[in-house]
Formats: C-alpha cells, structure tokens, sequence
C-alpha cells in the first residue's frame, strides 16, 4: 500500500537526484551496506544478439514471453518472465530493413509488447487495447525507418506492465545505420549493452514483487548478474546503458570520479560528445558512453558506483578489470549527428503532473488514464511545445514524461537551456518536484492512438497516463 511516509521517502530519495546538476557529482549517502550479495563475485554476461531468419525484406523473429528458472543470485534458481527463457536478450536491426516479431504469450497474464523509442505504426506500438491475453499471439512490425539509436522492448498491458518488467521481460533493441557505423567509434566486441535494474530477492532467490517497494530493492542486476565484475581491454568501450528499473534512478560515478565521454541518449548520438565524470540515468533512458581504459592500464579495477543510493545501501553498480593490452583503431569524433530542426511550433500544451493522496492516484492535468478518452489530437508534421509541469513539490515526487511515436527536443529546464548531455533527441525527461520542462515534438508518418506517460511504473499503474490520438 503506498502510505504518505513511503511518499515521502521516494521525495527524499528519488528529488535529490534529480536536482543535480550536470557535472556535479552527489555524495554517496552514509549507511550500512544491506546488498543481498557481496559484489564482484559474478562474472558480466554481455548478450550475443539473436539470430533472425532472414526474409525477403525483413528479419523474422519469433519472442516467446513465458515463465522461465534461471539463475541470478549464485547459488539459487529464480522464476523470471521472460522473452524465450532469457534475461536481457538483445536484437540488432538495420535502418531500412524491417524487422517483424511474432509474440507468442505463454504467461498467465496479458501482454503488449511496445518498442521503447521505436517510430511505429499504432497497430505494433503495444496500445493496452491490443494487449495479447495467455495462450495467444500477435504480430508486430517496425520499420526502422528513423535514425539509428538504443531502443528497448517491454511490456505495456493494462495492469501488469510494472510486474512483467520487474521480473524481468526487457530485451534491448539497437538500431545502426551507415552514418554512424561510419564514425570511428568503438566496435563489435567493444560496443557493450547494459541493461541496469534492481530487485528483491527472498532467502532462497525468489524475488519479491511489491509496486510500491521501490526503497526495498538493494540488489543491483547487470544484464541479470548481480554487481558483476567485467574484464576489459586497455583501450575504448562503448558502452550503451539502459535503466529498465520501475522506479531506480541512478547518478553513475567511475572510480574515483573518473572522466569519461557521452556521446548518446534516448534518441541517438548527440551533437557533440560531452566529457563528464557523473551520468544520470532515469527509468525508461538510455545514455551511452565511451570509457578508455587505457588511460588507466592493466591491473586497474574501476568500480561504477550509483552515488546516491537508497538510505541504508551500498552504492556498486558493477566493476571494470582492466586485464590487457589491445590495440585500439577508434576514437570519439568532434563533432557527432546535428539535431534535426522541428520547424516552429504552431501548438503549445501544457501537462501537469501530480500525486492524489486523498484516491492515491498519480494524474495528468488532474485526471487518471481511461482508455475510451482521448485528451489530445495532435495533427501530422505540426510541431508543438510541451510544458510538462511537475506539481508534487509538497511531496518532492520526481515524475518524467515519455511520448510514444516520435522523439523530442528539450528546449529549456525553468526559463535556462537544457544541459550539453540533453541536447540531443530524446523520448524521456524526467523533470524534479516543483519544477518544469519544456519540449518540442512533431509527430510524422503514423496516425491513430498513442500514449504519453511517466515512466515511473508504479506512477503509470495508479493512473499517470494520457491518450492522444494522431490526425492528418
């Protein structure tokens, strides 16, 4: 049950993170470690992709969503759901070349598979109306028509979204193109996915669900291992994080604060890459970075810590083991993908974001998701100006906006420009209690109804979701 003193924990908790500011690294808060694990005992397992069958103009895959015994803790067996009995599968797709994906639902629960970032039509964008009930299946196109980018696949049913997620249905999609496998970037073995999140887990490795248990999570899963270690070489990674989290936030640090380069969030490479030494990374985002090891050398051990963990936590995420030598042909170019120009926008709205403690319901402009309501109509090719207002400063709730279909522009956080990191194309901002966010989005191609919601998934399951549907 979510209580006003739980509320006001993931105010202390979750508010503080958000009002960092790029560049300035948070204290680890004090308190006694309670991970579930001691960390660096596991090995990272990075996902080869999985193998489509290759039809004439497209690749055919067939992701099967069902109950499956793995192992995450060692030493125990965990019923996960799963996308063909695996944690964190990965597919790899091409601009220009579609991929189709059969869903065949052997749960118990319904499910609707939508592609976290993905320029859809509405009938394979995973609307709850077309949720795939037990025992059925459905087939979902995308036509990988925008800019390369790290997408990822989840669940967006009706009512058991949050828990298919935390138990762990979330696969990473990655889109490529020419223009960015043209840059010099890292490659192959040394372009890595990340999947982060975290769980609960009981005595015997079962894990624990409970929606609102968001502070009783302490243990920390990389692509399902929990706070692996991963053997590198001295030279440059890239590594594509995910936060596939209901609700963690995570505020990275390498090392001793070491710098390291964005170069990529939810929409693709940004601008220009940014050095840093502290990454945020919400529910529903992706960041990508790269790291060169060999400014460190071999022997080095770098630890990747969340510095703001939650109250009585440790704060390692994972750790780097630089091993060996390699040679390294790549490098981080000046200059990476302009931003497209949206035009002028011809529409301005305004969302505001809230928690009811009186129904404990998280609404958009006062009201809660129904699904035979549309709230807004917006027109193809015509830019419009968002103001996503965040209206919890009582509770210093942090919520984020997430619009399905096309990706955005941040224009400005409180009347200032948006940080270097967030000057690419995005799909998820996170905006902190008491404060504001303005965007532009025009949305193109696909017309009929989408959604736009927090991507805190407890926030979406109490109602902090909105329908809009797409016109000529």
């Amino acid at each position: 049950m979510l209580t006003r003193r739980k509320v006001l924990r993931v105010g202390a908790t979750a508010a503080a993170l958000a009002a960092a500011p790029a560049g300035l690294v948070v204290g680890s808060r004090s308190g006694t470690a309670r991970a579930a694990e001691s960390p660096f005992t596991t090995p990272l397992k990075v996902p080869a992709p999985l193998r489509p069958v290759r039809l004439a103009g497209h690749d055919f895959y067939r992701l099967t969503t069902r109950e499956a015994d793995v192992t995450l803790l060692p030493g125990t067996t965990t019923r996960i759901r799963s996308f063909n009995g695996a944690m964190s599968p990965l597919i790899v797709a091409r601009r220009g070349r579609p991929v189709v994906i059969e869903q065949v639902n052997r749960l118990s629960v319904p499910f609707s598979m939508h592609l976290h970032g993905g320029h859809t039509p509405q009938r394979s964008d995973g609307h709850p109306m077309n949720q795939v009930k037990p025992g059925e299946s459905r087939l979902f196109r995308y036509p990988n028509e925008q800019r390369a980018a790290t997408l990822w696949l989840h669940d967006h049913s009706h009512e058991d979204h949050a828990e298919n997620i935390y138990r762990g249905l979330a696969a990473t999609y990655l889109l490529t193109d020419d223009f960015e496998e043209q840059l010099p970037l890292p490659k192959g073995r040394y372009d890595v996915t990340l999947q982060l999140r975290d769980a609960k887990f009981q005595g015997d490795g079962r894990l624990d669900w409970d929606l609102h248990g968001f502070d009783e999570r302490h243990t920390i899963l990389v692509n399902g291992r929990p706070r692996p270690y991963f053997e590198v070489a001295a030279r440059k990674y890239r590594l594509r994080l995910v936060n596939t989290a209901n609700e963690r936030p995570f505020l990275l640090q390498l090392g001793d604060g070491e710098e390291f380069t964005h170069i990529a969030t939810d929409g693709g490479l940004l601008p220009e890459p940014v050095p840093t030494r502290v990454l945020q990374l919400w529910p529903g985002e992706r960041q990508e970075i790269v790291v060169d090891f060999s400014r460190h050398g071999v022997g080095r051990k770098l630890v990747l810590s969340n510095t703001y963990p939650y109250e009585g936590e440790s704060g390692e995420v994972m750790r780097f083991d630089v091993v060996r030598e390699a040679s390294d042909p790549s490098r981080v170019p000046g200059k990476l993908r302009p931003v497209p120009d949206l035009g002028t926008s011809a529409v301005e709205r305004e969302f505001t974001m809230s928690f009811d403690a009186k129904t404990g319901q998280h609404l958009i402009n006062g009201r809660p998701f129904d699904m035979h309501r549309v709230d807004i109509r917006p027109r193809l090719g015509v830019a419009e100006t968002w103001k996503i207002v965040n209206g919890d400063g009582e509770y210093g709730i942090p919520h984020s906006m997430h619009p399905h279909l096309d990706a955005f522009k941040v224009l400005d956080r409180n009347g200032k420009p948006p940080a270097p990191g967030e000057a690419g194309l995005k799909d998820t901002v996170t905006v902190p209690a008491g404060e504001y966010a303005r965007i532009q989005v025009r949305f193109t191609e696909h017309t009929g109804l989408y959604m736009y919601h927090c991507h805190m998934l407890s926030h979406v399951q109490m109602g902090m979701m909105g329908q809009m549907e797409i016109t000529r």
